[in-house]
């Protein structure tokens, strides 16, 4: 009986461990979708708050800037007073003067008779009246030689303090050779030997007497000396020309610049080695103008409704000037001199392109800190400006920003 009882006993399973545990992760899965929501949703806001901070310390501007420009083709005659900011144009003269020096080898020799020359000072102690010396007045050299003055002069009386009056002349050998060459000497009037004025007037050599020569020197050809003087007066005219151009804020038109290379003032030394040296002299003389008016001046009249804006032309410098006669030949006329000039007309022709200048400085204290939205607003208060591009970086942000530091404007000027 026991046995069939035991065997009819229900064989209970034993209770399933997993249960429990699928029950607690079907309990914990909303919250861990949750986390992970949170999680992504931190990762989000940290990732806006960090393009915040980039955009912030890290963004900047770059304008760049197309000015205004009008082309325009010139043929104005103008007029303008010399030194005289009063009138719409005024104009400067300047004169710049320099020699140049060449050596050129000598290729014959000649026969020379010259006498030594000097410059000597003569000091009249005698008394408060002048004293006139004839040309050729003669002068006994302490080396016991015979000079002659030059000219015709007059001493000059002693002044009220007893300085006696002065005055120089040159003197000459009165004999050839190379025996009048002479340190600095004292001298006499040989005229006034036997009379108080002859130890009154008292003569000194301005420097040595040189120049005594007798015998033959070596000579260049005149076709050499004029091959010369050719390239000395390009060389001049291109050494004058370089100084000339030392003028900030002026403008040197080249058909307003007058060279002049003295041709009767060549000086020919010869050396010891057969040669010589060719020494010629020239002056520039000048018409400047102040740049910046003669610029608003052409504006003015070739632009409508010019307002006075700051302007400025490239090519300026190739525009054609020409005056009328006879000022055009000024530097050759003896009537009309640059010494006495003191108005011109003048005539500027050529195409030109007038460029509008931007104020780089007041155009970014404009756009600091605004919204890429007024950036055009703000282009419609500059008329100067033809055309603008604005570039933000990082790409996303919207606003200018606030430092002047951190805006760059570039503005393409034409060359």
């Amino acid at each position: 009986m026991a046995k069939h009882f035991l065997e009819d006993m229900v064989k209970i399973k034993p209770i399933n461990k997993e249960f429990p545990k699928k029950i607690r992760e079907i309990a914990e899965e909303p919250i861990k979708k949750r986390s992970k929501y949170m999680l992504w949703l931190v990762a989000f806001f940290s990732t806006v708050f960090c393009l915040f901070a980039i955009s912030f310390l890290f963004g900047r501007a770059e304008v760049l800037i197309t000015p205004k420009t009008q082309d325009v083709s010139l043929n104005e005659n103008l007029s303008a007073v010399k030194d005289s900011d009063i009138g719409n144009l005024f104009f400067h003269l300047m004169v710049v003067s320099d020699q140049e020096s060449k050596n050129i080898q000598a290729n014959g020799e000649k026969n020379v008779s010259e006498s030594a020359a000097g410059v000597v000072a003569i000091y009249n102690s005698f008394s408060s009246s002048p004293q006139l010396l004839d040309i050729n007045t003669r002068l006994e050299g302490s080396n016991g030689k015979i000079y002659k003055t030059l000219t015709k002069i007059t001493v000059p009386g002693m002044n009220k303090d007893g300085t006696p009056g002065k005055t120089e002349v040159k003197i000459y050998a009165s004999a050839a050779g190379a025996d009048y060459n002479s340190a600095p000497l004292d001298f006499t009037i040989i005229g006034f030997k036997g009379t108080p004025k002859y130890s009154k007037f008292k003569v000194r050599s301005e420097g040595e007497i040189t120049g005594g020569l007798v015998g033959k020197i070596p000579v260049v050809s005149d076709a050499d000396k004029a091959l010369a003087l050719a390239d000395l007066a390009t060389t001049l005219k291109t050494k004058l020309m370089q100084k000339a151009n030392d003028h900030n804020g002026f403008i040197l038109f080249k058909d307003a610049i007058f060279i002049n290379i003295d041709d009767s003032n060549i000086s020919l030394t010869d050396n010891k080695d057969n040669s010589a040296t060719l020494t010629e002299s020239g002056t520039l003389d000048g018409i400047l103008f102040d740049e910046q008016k003669l610029t608003q001046k052409i504006a003015k009249d070739n632009v409508d409704k010019y307002d006075g804006s700051d302007v400025y032309i490239p090519n300026i410098q190739n525009l054609i000037f020409s005056m009328p006669a006879p000022q055009a030949s000024l530097s050759n006329q003896d009537d009309v001199s640059f010494d006495n000039l003191q108005n011109i007309n003048f005539n500027l022709s050529g195409p030109a392109k007038i460029v509008w200048k931007l104020d780089v400085n007041k155009f970014t204290a404009d756009l600091l800190g605004k919204s890429k939205s007024d950036f055009y607003k703000i282009l419609s208060q500059y008329p100067n400006i033809n055309s603008a591009n604005l570039t933000l970086s990082p790409f996303w942000k919207m606003s200018i920003p606030d430092k002047i530091k951190n805006i760059k404007v570039i503005v393409n000027y034409p060359p």
